[in-house]
């Protein structure tokens, strides 16, 4: 987002991601003209869909929307023009998060809405439906309903197919999927979880549960990926659980074990954080004066190597937030700068 409050997108567009009119690709940065007459305060890139929250709290969505990642019911399977969501259009959305297919958003009075694909109850429903024949059916929901409704919610973060909160109290909680379904062989079993070793499956939650081992820390941001999350405490702490491998923890090349229990990311003791974000298999952290450390597996090193020069120079003169998100083409993430 440009300082005049333009929108500019470039990258992948088959899924009319870049909101610019058409399904193209685009090597070099375009205008994104939808939104001129808009007064944009912050963008959400995913790696199928886009979105764009006003200062007077309206909310733009664009792309696939075959899951109803748009907030409204998919009439096409994409769309390459940003669209009003209307049904959040008498609240004011402060904050959005993208995930794998589904979407969360926040309002001013700390009330949290989701929508999109639901088959692990990461938006807030009980994931498994039937019809008259008692076939189970899978229900997407297409327009945004409020989720976590006993929670005051300041930020959200979409994962994969889960969803975490970081409520007003400075606590964590997390429903949907955040395991691949039957797979917990990674995990390094923390004392503080009893029985662990003869779990076979991590079953999905659509109510949110409190995430252990982050009480008694005060905490300010959270991010979600593919199968992992991280939460970054006032005094730049930095915690990460989920699954480890491919570095995406940060714990260093002598543990790529997965954590059911938040861990703190020890090779960043030494750092002021202040922001995190997560991708599919990789996360990156920004310090107070613009650096960015990342951690990721060898598909990303390059992608972020090339991009180095380029981050450095944005955030050193006037960049004030980083987000990556990648779900679906390893090589080719879009990675946005504010």
């Amino acid at each position: 987002m440009a300082s005049s409050s333009a929108i500019i997108a470039w990258g992948a567009g088959e899924d009319g991601q870049l909101g610019i009119g058409n399904n193209e690709e685009k090597e070099w940065a375009c205008v994104i003209k939808a939104l001129e007459s808009e007064k944009v305060r912050s963008v959400v890139a995913g790696s199928r869909n886009s979105l764009a929250i006003c200062e007077d709290g309206k909310l733009f969505t664009w792309g696939w929307n075959q899951r109803g990642t748009l907030g409204h019911p998919p009439e096409t399977k994409t769309e390459n023009i940003p669209s009003q969501v209307k049904a959040l259009a008498n609240v004011k959305i402060v904050q959005a998060a993208i995930g794998g297919w589904h979407c969360l958003a926040v309002d001013d009075q700390g009330r949290a809405y989701a929508w999109g694909g639901n088959e692990y109850g990461q938006c807030g429903e009980e994931p498994e439906r039937k019809d008259d024949t008692g076939k189970p059916l899978r229900r997407d929901i297409v327009i945004p309903q409020r989720c976590a409704p006993k929670l005051v919610v300041r930020q959200v973060a979409a994962g994969g197919t889960h969803s975490v909160v970081l409520t007003r109290e400075g606590h964590v909680w997390t429903w949907g999927q955040p395991w691949p379904p039957g797979d917990i062989k990674q995990i390094s079993v923390p004392v503080r979880v009893q029985g662990l070793e003869s779990v076979r499956l991590i079953a999905p939650r659509s109510q949110p549960i409190p995430v252990q081992g982050l009480s008694g820390l005060t905490l300010v941001d959270i991010a979600a990926g593919g199968w992992h999350s991280n939460a970054l405490t006032d005094e730049g702490e930095v915690y990460g659980w989920g699954r480890g491998e491919h570095g995406r923890l940060g714990f260093g090349d002598n543990d790529k074990s997965s954590k059911m229990v938040p861990q703190r990311v020890q090779l960043l003791a030494w750092e002021d954080i202040v922001q995190v974000s997560c991708g599919g298999t990789h996360s990156v952290a920004l310090t107070r004066d613009g650096r960015i450390f990342s951690f990721y597996n060898q598909m990303m090193a390059s992608l972020l190597d090339s991009l180095g020069e380029v981050i450095m120079d944005v955030l050193g003169m006037e960049g004030k937030s980083l987000q990556v998100n990648q779900w679906k083409y390893p090589l080719t993430s879009h990675l946005q700068l504010i």
